[in-house]
């Protein structure tokens, strides 16, 4: 009966490991390997029916978006932004993320499930209500009208991360530390912040990535003027779609994203906290 189920089990596995598979070469290779293609496609051989692949590859394509629109400045205006949202995202839910996570109150679940709205709001809902608010307070400067409209978005994903973080933090340490005789500061620095580390950079990374591929906050407060890359690369979706270039920008934005995202797998990979307490 053992062998069997043994067998049974073994297969179910394979089974799914090979429709995991499947789907994510279908639902990521596939769109992935494509934008690649068309992002090297050569001006000057077009690729199109009857071809299975470009004639020829270059990076002749890499090279005109980079001459003849904006993106040297949306990079920079994207990369600027992002960094001051994640930033500010992380001060403002440590407080948040530490009610959640240590205390015990009454509404606590309401007050939890608020911090969600964010979520389920269309971004462009959040850019039109934030735009009309920011002109009656009289908040002319636009990067600071993305940031704030950044911020609002991604503080649910800061304090859920941070919350999670301040939870996992065995009670036994902190007693330890009151009881040496650490002020609430050097226990925050000696017993907090070492277990913390994983969790303010997943918030810090996960903010960046959401901040960088926002388009709709970033079009309705910045537009016209203040561009960014996903605002390019929505307008490379308009009456003048050229797929190439359009395969370029979107490069420009996935890549960086990517790599962001494996860094922050790494970081909550292992289990930190039975590491930093000797229960590895």
């Amino acid at each position: 009966m053992n062998t069997i189920k043994t067998n049974n089990g073994r297969k179910v596995v394979k089974i799914s490991l090979i429709f995991f598979i499947f789907i994510n070469v279908v639902w990521l290779g596939l769109p992935f390997t494509m934008a690649i293609l068309w992002s090297l496609v050569d001006p000057q051989h077009p690729w199109s029916y009857p071809d299975l692949f470009p004639q020829k590859l270059s990076l002749a394509r890499w090279k005109i978006v980079w001459e003849q629109t904006s993106l040297a400045t949306a990079l920079f205006n994207s990369y600027t932004i992002a960094p001051a949202v994640a930033i500010l995202s992380l001060l403002l839910a440590t407080p948040t993320a530490y009610a959640f996570g240590r205390m015990t109150f009454k509404g606590k679940a309401v007050a939890e499930m608020l911090t969600l709205i964010p979520l389920v709001m269309p971004g462009m809902i959040i850019g039109i209500f934030f735009s009309s608010m920011l002109i009656s307070l009289n908040i002319n400067n636009t990067f600071m009208s993305i940031v704030i409209g950044h911020t609002v978005l991604t503080l649910p994903y800061s304090i859920r991360i941070m919350s999670a973080g301040f939870k996992s933090i065995p009670q036994d340490i902190i007693d330890a530390s009151r009881d040496m005789g650490a002020s609430f500061w050097g226990t925050f620095c000696n017993a907090f912040l070492p277990m913390l580390k994983p969790s303010l950079l997943a918030s810090l990374i996960f903010c960046l990535v959401r901040s960088l591929e926002e388009f709709s906050i970033s079009f309705v407060l910045g537009s016209p003027d203040f561009i960014t890359v996903p605002t390019i690369l929505y307008s490379f979706l308009g009456y003048s779609f050229v797929r190439p270039d359009a395969a370029v920008v979107s490069m420009i934005l996935v890549i960086p994203n990517v790599i962001l995202m494996i860094i922050i797998e790494r970081l909550l990979k292992g289990n930190y906290l039975s590491q930093s307490t000797g229960k590895a």
